[in-house]
């Protein structure tokens, strides 16, 4: 195996627990850094001030990677996961002539593949499997990658004027901690810091430059393990605030010109942007969660349109289909799952709600079969789309309490078999792993998926069949205990209660479709069932929806009381069981976002900090008088974030902004306003892939997207969307490219079926010869282009895109 420094960091023990020797720029005793690196004390005379621009923004990237660990080190290792995703998305649709993702592979080839791998390791290997060690490895790995590259691209001095400010950001992770709560895990990230420091050689160079700043810094890190040991938040805030300034003045020491510590310093100030966004996303679920929560209820409520039908009232089932239809369109949750995924979109409204309309219009039982089943799968794929980690699992749960609900309805109703029919379509559907549903509840608490699977499941089916209404009633309260029981401990309270309001609102409507059969009685049982339900606390949902806002407290227990009096005394238990949801759907939002603000005023003063400090700055004037426009654009984008992180409103969008802003001011201050990149921050198609204008795709690969194509997946720059389709036999599918470098679609050969002929861009006849091919420049799907695929042989099918494994992105095509 080839000698990479990844293999050489390990082997040599550098990569330890306590996070290592990163930052040591040159341990080595010749006058040659690691890997033959020139060791010279004076910035290149090569050097473009550009480039000084992207070796700045390497230290956002790499306080980033940091960011990740500290998360992890909090136990949010889903938000640290999330943070590194977003680390590569950002690094692979970098823009502008110079950007960050082209200089690195320009810069040194085996650094830039070392990076990416470590920064998709960090992510898969061990945030999302909350292995901490591995995730402190590979940070180190990272921050070590970026580093010499700045060392190569820059010269030793602005590496180590980098470098000083890196070990400042990285310091500054403790405020996030501690502001979170996690005052151990803000005395690690501080204590291993000054380890890092006292071991790297920019240790030596601002003690031997300015020995007072030196001091000033080595005693504010010092007095931040100190504060953080002493759960003293206050204290950690202000001795970490000494500690950036104590790392940026130094930086104006050891810098080889103004601008190169400048530019450096307001990489600073976009890592403490990210920051703000981290702690945000410690607080509670994202909007989305919220979203996805909501989009559940229109899975419930299709299948009891389907009940209606079944029952002859076909007035009824349409009423109700057009009544959801119309919730739709002004749903909160409308757009997002059109941006989340737009081929699950239009499955879940075209062919699926208004598919489902037409076929209740015309008595079409197999057309209303076909709907629902294309209102699941776009619902499932849009959820996984919105979602991640153990949500779609929570939410799955949500959607079997609410179908558990049907089957027990219709076998009060006589329909056994039915009943019966239901739950083994649950049982089939957890044996499948729909939405990780079945792993993750056996990863949770193997007992628990053992009572659900053997015992409950299993057992209702044979109740209904047999039945025996003393087991049925016995089976259903087990699975529901031990529905909740997995939701608690799984989830968050603000994740159990979204999940729940959804559920009850379920619950709520089957109330109305019993009402509309002639059984009040039993409707009104139903939603006296759920009011003592929420009373008992519903998982920690009662408390949280009163704490969050009272009013509409009041009003959900009014709306969900007004519904059972409805049932009781002969009203309109169908409309007011759509009221009640709509407080249900409200409560969702609530909830989520008062879980999100818990951080919200915190994060909002970090980037008021940051405001603060640049106005007083060195930088400030720098910025300025190299170009006002761009200056007045990172101020104002870093008032708005501020504004965003306290109303809890589109934070990663503002979020973004300002890191793009901070960007382009970073060029400005290194002296090359003109080549900052503009817009978004995000890549154009076109210009991305410019450096793919070698590469070829081969047969299956054509101009545009086919009008045949059944189904689309568009590729992202570091995501399939969908990442899990479900189609028929005999579809035809294309992957279009969507954004990013260009990609590939390849087969896992060990992942497909048996039967399968193996498949990918290029028409390769093999897995390994697939990963030649794209070595040598052929497979590749560019902007314009789609790969296309017809599916014959059923099962699931596993693809990568070859250049973005690192970066997570697979994808599972399911033929049915």
């Amino acid at each position: 195996m080839r000698q990479t420094r990844r293999t050489w960091l390990k082997g040599s023990g550098a990569v330890i627990v306590s996070l290592g020797l990163a930052g040591c720029s040159d341990s080595s005793d010749g006058d040659e850094s690691a890997e033959g690196e020139p060791s010279g004390d004076e910035e290149s005379a090569t050097t473009e001030p550009a480039e000084r621009a992207v070796a700045a923004e390497w230290n956002a990237m790499r306080a980033r990677l940091w960011d990740a660990l500290a998360a992890g080190e909090a136990g949010k290792t889903g938000t640290g996961a999330a943070i590194a995703g977003d680390t590569f998305e950002r690094f692979e649709t970098a823009s502008g002539e110079y950007n960050a993702h082209e200089l690195l592979e320009e810069t040194d080839r085996d650094r830039y593949e070392e990076f990416e791998e470590a920064l998709g390791e960090l992510r898969r290997e061990g945030l999302e499997r909350a292995d901490l060690d591995r995730t402190r490895e590979e940070t180190v790995i990272g921050d070590e990658e970026l580093a010499g590259a700045q060392r190569t691209l820059v010269g030793e001095e602005t590496a180590r004027t980098l470098d000083l400010q890196a070990f400042g950001t990285t310091v500054a992770d403790a405020v996030v901690l501690a502001d979170a709560g996690a005052f151990d895990a803000a005395e690690t990230i501080a204590t291993d810091a000054l380890e890092r420091f006292e071991e790297a050689a920019v240790h030596d160079a601002i003690a031997e430059a300015d020995s007072e700043v030196y001091e000033e810094f080595e005693g504010a890190v010092d007095a931040v393990a100190t504060a953080a040991a002493d759960e003293d938040l206050e204290g950690v805030r202000s001795n970490v605030a000494d500690a950036l300034a104590a790392a940026n003045d130094g930086a104006y020491v050891l810098a080889p010109s103004e601008s190169a510590a400048g530019a450096g310093q307001i990489a600073t100030y976009q890592a403490r942007g990210w920051d703000a966004a981290a702690l945000a996303g410690l607080g509670g679920p994202s909007t989305a969660f919220a979203h996805a929560t909501a989009l559940t209820g229109y899975q419930a409520r299709a299948y009891d349109a389907v009940w209606l039908f079944e029952r002859g009232q076909r007035d009824a089932a349409g009423q109700l289909v057009e009544n959801a239809f119309a919730h739709f369109e002004g749903a909160r949750a409308h757009e997002a799952l059109e941006e989340a995924s737009e081929d699950a979109y239009h499955r879940f409204e075209e062919d699926g709600l208004d598919a489902l309309a037409t076929a209740i219009e015309n008595d079409d039982p197999e057309g209303v079969d076909s709907a629902v089943s294309a209102i699941d799968d776009g619902l499932v794929t849009g959820i996984e789309a919105l979602g991640t980690g153990v949500e779609p699992a929570l939410l799955e749960a949500a959607f079997f309490r609410a179908r558990l609900g049907d089957a027990l309805e219709r076998y009060y109703q006589g329909e056994s078999g039915v009943a019966a029919g239901i739950t083994r379509e649950l049982f089939e559907t957890f044996e499948r792993n729909e939405a990780d549903f079945h792993e993750t509840l056996e990863e949770t608490d193997h007992d628990l998926y053992e009572t659900v699977e053997e015992e409950h499941l299993q057992g209702l089916i044979d109740a209904f069949e047999s039945e025996d209404d003393g087991a049925a009633q016995e089976h259903t309260e087990g699975l529901e205990e031990a529905l909740g029981e997995f939701e608690t401990t799984a989830g968050t309270t603000a994740q159990v209660s979204a999940v729940r309001s959804s559920a009850m609102a379920a619950r709520a409507f089957d109330a109305g479709v019993l009402d509309t059969l002639g059984d009040a009685a039993r409707a009104e049982s139903v939603l006296q069932g759920l009011f003592e339900d929420f009373e008992r606390g519903a998982g920690g949902f009662h408390e949280a929806l009163e704490e969050a806002d009272h009013d509409l407290y009041e009003s959900f227990e009014g709306a969900l009381g007004d519904a059972r009096s409805a049932a009781a005394d002969g009203g309109d238990v169908s409309a007011a069981a759509r009221t009640f949801n709509e407080r249900a759907i409200e409560a969702i939002y609530t909830v989520v976002a008062d879980a999100g603000r818990s951080f919200g005023d915190a994060a909002a003063s970090i980037a008021g900090n940051a405001l603060a400090s640049f106005e007083q700055a060195r930088v400030h004037e720098l910025l300025e008088e190299a170009d006002h426009e761009i200056y007045e654009g990172f101020e104002g984008a870093l008032e708005d974030y501020i504004g965003a992180l306290e109303d809890g409103s589109e934070v990663e969008a503002a979020a973004e902004t300002f890191a793009t802003a901070a960007l382009r001011a970073q060029f400005a201050v290194a002296g090359a306003p003109d080549a900052a990149p503009s817009g978004d921050g995000t890549a154009d198609s076109d210009e991305r892939s410019d450096s793919g204008t070698d590469l070829e795709g081969g047969p299956n690969v054509v101009e545009g997207v086919p009008d045949d194509a059944d189904h689309v997946v568009d590729m992202q720059a570091v995501a399939f969307e969908p990442e899990t389709l479900t189609v028929e036999r005999g579809d035809t599918v294309a992957w279009t490219h969507a954004a990013g470098e260009p990609h590939s679609v390849s087969a896992y050969e060990d992942r497909i079926p048996d039967a399968a002929d193996y498949w990918a861009s290029g028409g390769f006849d093999g897995e390994d010869a697939a990963r030649e091919g794209w070595e040598n420049g052929e497979g590749a799907v560019q902007s314009g282009e789609s790969y296309v695929r017809t599916f014959e042989t059923t099962g699931e099918h596993e693809y990568v895109c070859i250049p973005h494994e690192a970066a997570g992105m697979i994808g599972t095509v399911v033929v049915e």
